[in-house]
């Protein structure tokens, strides 16, 4: 039984009382010597336990999503308060194990620890990488039409799960006096602060609508300059606002991926009238050429750039209608996709539209760069005709794609996303150094890379290819950025990937997701992240390889022996994806190929060197290398049947790891979606009854056309753990049966989530990733009395007073007392109690000496599982000094520290020893 103080800052308001406090509560298995750290405390009232973090200032309003963790595990995703500072988690999310490693991330990122200080090796000299050769067609060159722009703002729809309507405004760039229908492009902006109140520096709110005295955010303006360059070369552009989504988006298990969706689809639905319907249209809409549906390209920033692929994917496959907001014919077709600092919470790209993800590599808000899974995610999964590009952008922040989110150009207050801070300086990402982009050479790189995607997508201009898929071409427009690109589709065939049973001698195979370092790829302690090794919903997964190399000497090789032969033919080289650690120069390997009559051909050397990176940057990121198939064809080497990769380090030392290997042909091919089954996970919310026991299951839509396979994580709600199993898919059927016995009972208890993750391994896609059982407690939480247990002594001794409930509970019962001011007689003073127990519940020290309801002192009891009672004990020290009878004064508190009014106060009275 355990007694816990918060430090509280209790003199002036109620609010700034429970702002300011730190909490030293214990985890829910508590003991004494396991207390939370600053900033945490558990809450909660009328039943609702809560974990609550207090950031020392405002977290700035991103597209990352916050998560609480426990070490490796994640305990769920808080809810904000409207202070900007304030996260709250109910237990039943949480788990009932020991909340020890307590952890504040977004996208890998502490948020809860101050920044790692750049190490000495990092400090200057970061190299650039080397200015690759020009492409003969750059996209980032205007075109020959001028433009004509204006808006539009319809009446605001409802979307299932919001209980506030969603604007339905948009911004449009289109080329003046084009002939003929248009492709069109939509942006969709991510997730920023919604409203800000005129001249001032930081008020921004995520309220929705906004308040009297505040304006709209116009995040859906950001993206003028990207419409106009596409509107020169020919396109319809439509940029549409989504801030009635964004102040929402923290309520639904998918952080507002299928409202995006709906949202797009909600708009192209009406583009889809007015191009049948023209005198219907905004007068924009009308002076624009005619909208060519089945050229579609959606381009979405961060959290928008999951939308766009969650507005992809229900294109084809469509949702759960009861989670649609739009419920309309498709009347379009989705060519292609370009995905901008994108979140991927779900990772679940769509494997067969076209892709084009940019990566920024100085990005503090998505600083993992999750969105490498929209390229990593796709292999095996359908057809793999459709290309999938990343992009790494040296330089480039998050906020600077969206010149409403960039100080300087922005309407309302904005900010670097990755920090200024001149005590916490970058080698790579600081603004000033040598490989920071500034914010005008940022939008003009992303710019060039939307309109070299909106060429190859929708004008078919294979030219611009080289741009996209790691042929090492660049743009000239986009200097001074240094970019680079690597790809999975197109024309590459016969992967040699290290999962699939494939054989790894040499090198070692390693888990991209895994508790224990001598498995995981990249080990916890490593400065900096690879954005292939992302989080997603389990401490460990199956499935996500790579091929770990180490090396002291040159010569060993590193073999790759899938489960059976790949063909390689018709390929005119062999592409690899490979990555070094950051800062690194000269790695170098022979690459060398074995077919199944064992004649072995090194096909050439190849050599890569490491990208810019920090301790704060996810550089660890895979170079697309290429070597000629032309010596195995000399060789006579049988291309249909190759057995085996290798790589042979010829540097003195080093490490370096492979992603895959993929024969590589020029073009692009005609892509066809192919038809899938589709899994949607839902939750079902049932109460535990007072007896007997129930079995339920966990519903699970299965749609669609033909059958696949996915990995069904069941997730553990004590520990959070994951059991994962294959699961064979059809529509219709109940192929993921995930039963939940439920027991009744009449003790008091938390809420608990019985939860499941599902990934798409082949032939499949997801939607709506996780869902479950949620059981409800339906018992009565006990009622807490305070009672004295010894309320009068003589000094030297203990006061006591006793903290019970009326029945036992089956979690931890928190109730926070408060010392007040006497209302009569005199009260005890800091130095009247142990030194010690003053330091330890409130932080302070005697001295000076002053009122004991001035030491700041609001203590937390605790009632653990089974116990009906707690004593909180006040130790009294003996002095010399004749003193009259003094007192202190206790009472029961709300979260506020406010007395409960229908709670009396109880006196402990001390007297002096004779």
């Amino acid at each position: 039984m355990t007694a816990v103080a918060v430090v509280a800052a209790l003199a002036g308001s109620p609010g700034l009382a429970q702002a300011q406090q730190l909490s030293q509560a214990r985890s829910l298995s508590t003991t004494d010597d396991n207390r939370l750290p600053p900033g945490w405390r558990i809450d909660g009232e009328h039943g609702a336990r809560e974990l609550v973090w207090r950031a020392p200032k405002s977290v700035p309003m991103g597209d990352a999503r916050v998560e609480f963790r426990a070490g490796d595990r994640l305990l769920g995703v808080p809810k904000p308060a409207k202070d900007g500072r304030t996260f709250r988690l109910a237990l039943d999310e949480a788990g009932s194990t020991a909340l020890t490693d307590l952890q504040v991330t977004a996208a890998g990122r502490r948020l809860d620890a101050a920044a790692d200080q750049p190490r000495e090796s990092d400090a200057p000299g970061v190299p650039l990488p080397a200015q690759a050769p020009a492409n003969g067609v750059d996209p980032g060159k205007p075109g020959s039409y001028r433009t004509v722009s204006g808006s539009y703002d319809l009446a605001p729809v409802r979307l299932p799960g919001f209980a506030t309507p969603v604007e339905m405004r948009a911004q449009v760039v289109a080329p003046k006096g084009a002939t003929g229908s248009r492709p069109l492009a939509l942006f969709l902006h991510g997730r920023h602060a919604t409203c800000y109140k005129p001249g001032s520096e930081d008020d921004v709110t995520i309220d929705w609508p906004c308040a009297d005295g505040y304006k709209p955010i116009p995040s859906d303006k950001g993206y003028l300059r990207d419409q106009k360059l596409l509107a020169s070369q020919g396109y319809v552009t439509v940029s549409i606002s989504a801030n009635g989504i964004n102040a929402q988006d923290w309520q639904p298990e998918d952080a507002g991926a299928q409202a995006r969706s709906s949202l797009v689809r909600q708009h192209l639905a009406r583009w889809a009238d007015w191009t049948a319907h023209r005198s219907t249209a905004p007068a924009v809409v009308r002076q624009a050429p005619k909208a060519d549906l089945s050229r579609v390209l959606l381009v979405g920033h961060s959290r928008g750039g999951e939308g766009v692929n969650r507005a992809a994917m229900d294109s084809l496959y469509p949702p759960p209608a009861a989670e649609d907001g739009y419920r309309g014919p498709v009347r379009w077709k989705v060519r292609g996709t370009v995905l901008v600092g994108p979140t991927i919470f779900g990772q679940n790209p769509v494997a067969d539209v076209p892709s084009v993800t940019l990566l920024p590599g100085c990005d503090g808000d998505v600083s993992d760069l999750q969105g490498e899974d929209f390229v990593d995610g796709t292999r095996g999964v359908s057809r793999g005709t459709a290309l999938h590009s990343a992009v790494y952008v040296v330089g480039a922040n998050h906020n600077y794609f969206n010149s409403e989110w960039t100080p300087g150009t922005a309407e309302a207050p904005a900010q670097d996303d990755f920090g200024t801070d001149p005590e916490q300086t970058d080698p790579v990402c600081t603004p000033g150094a040598p490989t920071r982009l500034t914010a005008a050479q940022q939008h003009k790189a992303g710019s060039t890379y939307i309109a070299a995607a909106a060429r190859l997508f929708l004008a078919g201009d294979d030219r611009v290819r080289p741009l996209l898929d790691g042929s090492g071409r660049r743009a000239p427009s986009a200097d001074p950025a240094r970019v680079l690109t690597h790809a999975v589709g197109g024309r590459r065939i016969g992967g040699f990937l290290p999962d699939a049973g494939a054989k790894v001698t040499g090198a070692r195979r390693c888990s991209a997701i895994d508790p224990n370092p001598a498995v995981a790829c990249l080990d916890p302690e490593t400065p900096g992240s690879s954005p292939h090794f992302a989080w997603w919903e389990t401490e460990k997964e199956t499935g996500r390889s790579a091929v770990d190399l180490k090396w002291s000497a040159p010569g060993t090789a590193a073999r790759v022996t899938p489960a059976k032969p790949v063909s390689l033919h018709g390929s005119q080289k062999l592409a690899l994806r490979v990555f070094v650690p950051p800062n690194t120069t000269g790695t170098k390997f022979d690459v060398s190929v074995t077919d199944s009559a064992d004649r072995r051909v090194t096909l050439g050397r190849a050599t890569v060197a490491g990208l810019p990176g920090s301790a704060r940057t996810a550089s660890y990121w895979a170079q697309e290398l290429r070597v000629p198939l032309t010596a195995a064809t000399r060789a006579g080497l049988d291309l249909r049947h190759v057995k085996s990769l290798e790589l042979t380090p010829r540097s003195r030392s080093g490490r370096a790891w492979l992603m895959d290997a993929w024969g590589w042909a020029p073009g692009t091919p005609a892509v066809k979606a192919a038809a899938l089954p589709r899994v949607d996970v839902g939750r079902t919310i049932v109460k535990e009854g007072d007896s007997g026991t129930r079995t339920y299951r966990i519903p699970v839509r299965i749609s669609g056309h033909g059958s696949g396979q996915v990995r069904v994580y069941v997730l553990e709600p004590d520990s959070g753990r994951a059991r994962s199993r294959l699961v064979t898919v059809r529509p219709g059927s109940h192929a993921i049966d995930v039963p939940v016995e439920v027991k009744g009972d009449t003790v008091y208890g938390e809420d608990v989530q019985h939860d499941i993750a599902v990934k798409a391994v082949r032939g499949t896609v997801v939607g709506k990733h996780r869902g479950g059982l949620t059981v409800e407690n339906d018992d009565p939480e006990p009622v807490i009395t305070l009672s004295p247990v010894a309320d009068r002594v003589t000094e030297g001794e203990t006061l006591t007073w006793r903290l019970s409930i009326d029945a036992p509970s089956v979690v931890d019962i928190w109730q926070p007392v408060r010392v007040l001011p006497v209302t009569e007689g005199t009260e005890m003073s800091t130095k009247d109690v142990d030194p010690q127990w003053l330091k330890d519940w409130s932080g302070d020290v005697p001295d000076p000496e002053r009122r004991l309801s001035d030491a700041n002192l609001w203590v937390w009891l605790n009632i653990p599982p089974g116990s009906t009672s707690v004593d909180f004990i006040t130790p009294t020290v003996q002095d010399q000094v004749a003193e009259p009878t003094e007192s202190m004064r206790i009472a029961l508190t709300d979260r506020n520290a406010e007395p409960l009014p229908d709670r009396p106060a109880l006196t402990g009275t001390v007297l002096d020893r004779p």
